[in-house]
This record gives C-alpha cells, sequence and structure tokens, in this order.
C-alpha cells in the first residue's frame, strides 16, 4: 500500500475473525486503544467506557484493539477476550481480534498511528492501554500514554465532537 492518508484505508480483525475497515467508522471521532485483560491498566475500561457513554450519541467511537505483547497480559483466545470484557466492564464499544502492535508483525494500522503520533523516546508503543485519538477526517491528532486515564482526554475528544 501507497503511503496511507488516513486510517480509513485500513482494516483490523474482528473478534470473529472477519476484516473491519475502519471506513465503517468515517465521519467519527475514534479513540483507538491498544488493551489487555491481565493488566494493571485493565481497569481503564471502566473509564473508556464513561466516555463511550458520555460522547458516543455525539460521534466517538472507541476502538479497543486487544494485544498480548506486554508481559503476555492477554493470553486467552479471541472469545476469551470478548467474555472478560462483557463479563467485568459490559463493554458497547468494539473490542476487536488480538493483534501485534510491535515488531515484525505489527499490524498494519499500527504502523501508520505511530508514523503520525510517536512516542517519547522511540516509536514502540510501550505498553497497553496507549491511545490514539483520530478526528472525523480520519486523521491522527494525539498520542496519550498508558498511564493516561480515560476521562483526562475527554476535554481532547469535546474539541473534535
Amino acid at each position: 500500500m501507497s503511503e496511507a492518508s488516513s486510517v480509513y484505508e485500513f482494516s483490523v480483525p474482528t473478534s470473529t475473525g472477519e476484516e473491519q475497515s475502519l471506513k465503517a467508522y468515517e465521519g467519527k471521532v475514534m479513540l483507538i486503544v491498544n488493551t489487555a485483560s491481565k493488566c494493571g491498566f485493565t481497569p481503564q475500561y471502566e473509564g473508556l467506557q464513561k466516555l463511550h457513554n458520555s460522547y458516543g450519541d455525539l460521534g466517538l467511537e472507541i476502538i479497543a484493539m486487544p494485544c498480548n505483547q506486554f508481559g503476555g497480559q492477554e493470553p486467552g483466545s479471541n472469545a476469551e477476550v470478548q467474555e472478560f470484557c462483557q463479563m467485568n466492564y459490559g463493554l458497547s464499544f468494539p473490542v476487536m481480534g488480538k493483534i501485534q502492535v510491535n515488531g515484525p508483525d505489527r499490524h498494519p494500522l499500527y504502523s501508520y498511528l505511530i508514523s503520525r503520533a510517536g512516542g517519547l523516546f522511540n516509536d514502540n508503543i510501550k505498553w497497553n492501554f496507549t491511545k490514539f485519538l483520530i478526528d472525523r477526517q480520519g486523521r491522527v491528532v494525539d498520542r496519550f500514554a498508558t498511564i493516561t486515564k480515560p476521562a483526562d482526554i475527554a476535554k481532547s475528544i469535546e474539541k473534535l465532537l
């Protein structure tokens, strides 16, 4: 693929193995987050759901991208990840299929996200719950570190809605 101009040019795996084009979210503000079920930051799912509840009707779409690259903290199958998210957090935003966000098998979406909003010391994703904010035109606006609580992103989201 030539140099992508927006996230809409990518597809990601769903929890059932199909490919989901991000073009389906065109015109929405997106928060794309690499997630894990057994991480100290997993309770951020609660804050992400609150953002979804507050801003979903205004055009926010949160997309969770489970990843097992950090401490093996997402070891389950896609079905197990879905069950965990429903039972423990009642998530009503998409939790996609597992991907890799670093290394030679990095998903192309993450290569794009990182190329638009690199990290502080290098371009790799440092840990679970790194968040990328995307505007309604599919452009990367900002990157938020793992430690940034979802509530602390609300003002940035509001500016784009």
